[in-house]
């Protein structure tokens, strides 16, 4: 069991209190709060070893040893094969745009790339620049259940298919896709398969090598790190690529792909979000304790959003969308419409309660599109951490039931 109260201590955030109330954070899919041994990590890098790395002096050398150490541990999240499998970039979409850039220079007119209706806009805007090439970019079909039409994506695989890029969960429904089934519609297929794990990360472990892609994306920020993108490559893969980068920049993995000085501070405010993480649970190894955290975690979150679910579907002038948490095919992340109001409205409401909450589309334009949505403002999106309390869930149903 997780001693909830404990890890709250852990967050100054959330004794933050307006008018005597304290803060609701349920705005976690958009990013979540960080805890003080974060805010430590970034404060004592800048007091103590600020500078640039592969230098002959103190802080140099402290600088190389903090950046080895979140590759490591992020390795060590990922279930990543080594440290040399990851790349740290600004935040996830930059790391997107810059692999499409690189297998600009490796796709041909007709080759076909395979993206979802489902997914955020960063997993899909930058593969559409492939089109400037010629490379044929197909969409597989969402459906009004807020699920991915499977066999429609088994048919738009084909033997020029050069790559498959799908989210693992949905960040504006919280839809769980079944990416191993993709991955086995495509084992006897010459193709890359990437995997935008950024809202699976905070709630589920992960083990590349177990799920089979070729490239992983995810972000520190929903997980109570600082911004920062992370991604996995196959081993060796990222040599392949002619990734943009300058000619003084290490041109081998992971460094191949960076750009720039890399924000050393917070890289070692996500290498101690991380360790926030293992903290939760227990094993032999720094690995084995982080796949224990998530189940851990992955049944408190689960325990309160199917609570919210179940209180806000039976509302008569609620609608919550997609599918309900019976199936377990969900993360802890609840959105919803109301019959008589916007979702920003919502939002308005929730917000000078203290209830901090998300409205419109979370860049998930298409989707929103797609369930017909977007013309009433979208939806109002209750996100599930660690840190959030049933307390606080009731306290939310209690005030969204009176609106």
């Amino acid at each position: 069991m997780i001693d909830i109260s404990d890890i709250r201590k852990q967050f100054p955030s959330l004794s933050r209190s307006v008018d005597k109330n304290t803060i609701i954070y349920l705005d976690g899919p958009a990013g979540t709060q960080v805890p003080q041994h974060v805010i430590d990590g970034v404060s004592d890098y800048y007091k103590n070893s600020n500078a640039n790395v592969h230098g002959e002096f103190i802080t140099s050398k402290e600088t190389d040893k903090i950046m080895d150490s979140t590759r490591t541990k992020a390795a060590s999240l990922l279930g990543a094969e080594s440290e040399s499998c990851i790349s740290i970039g600004q935040n996830m979409t930059s790391l997107c745009f810059s692999l499409a850039r690189a297998f600009s220079k490796t796709f041909s007119t007709g080759d076909e790339v395979v993206i979802t209706e489902l997914d955020h806009e960063a997993n899909r805007g930058p593969w559409k620049i492939l089109e400037d090439i010629g490379v044929i970019i197909k969409e597989v079909n969402l459906l009004d259940d807020g699920t991915i039409d499977y066999e429609d994506f088994k048919n738009k695989i084909t033997d020029k298919t050069v790559l498959v890029a799908m989210g693992m969960s949905s960040n504006a429904i919280g839809t769980l896709n079944d990416f191993k089934r993709i991955k086995n519609f495509i084992k006897n297929k010459k193709c890359y398969f990437l995997l935008d794990a950024v809202h699976y990360a905070p709630h589920f472990s992960i083990d590349v090598k177990e799920f089979g892609c070729d490239f992983l994306l995810c972000s520190a920020y929903k997980f109570y790190g600082p911004h920062i993108g992370i991604l996995y490559s196959k081993p060796s893969l990222l040599d392949k690529l002619d990734t943009d980068n300058l000619i003084v920049q290490n041109q081998n993995s992971p460094y191949k792909i960076e750009t720039g000085t890399l924000n050393h501070a917070a890289c070692n405010g996500v290498s101690k979000a991380i360790d926030f993480i293992s903290t939760l649970g227990e094993g032999n190894t720094y690995r084995d304790k982080l796949v224990d955290a998530y189940k851990k975690l992955g049944e408190h979150e689960y325990k309160l959003a199917s609570l919210l679910y179940k209180e806000l579907n039976e509302m008569e002038k609620i609608t919550v969308i997609g599918q309900d948490f019976s199936s377990k095919k969900r993360t802890p992340t609840v959105s919803f419409t109301h019959k008589h109001k916007t979702a920003n409205e919502i939002c308005k409401i929730l917000g000078e309660n203290n209830i901090c909450a998300w409205a419109g589309h979370f860049y998930a334009l298409k989707a929103i599109q797609k369930l017909d949505l977007e013309k009433i403002g979208g939806v109002t999106r209750l996100g599930i951490c660690i840190y959030n309390t049933e307390k606080e869930i009731r306290k939310t149903i209690d005030l969204i039931a009176k609106i």
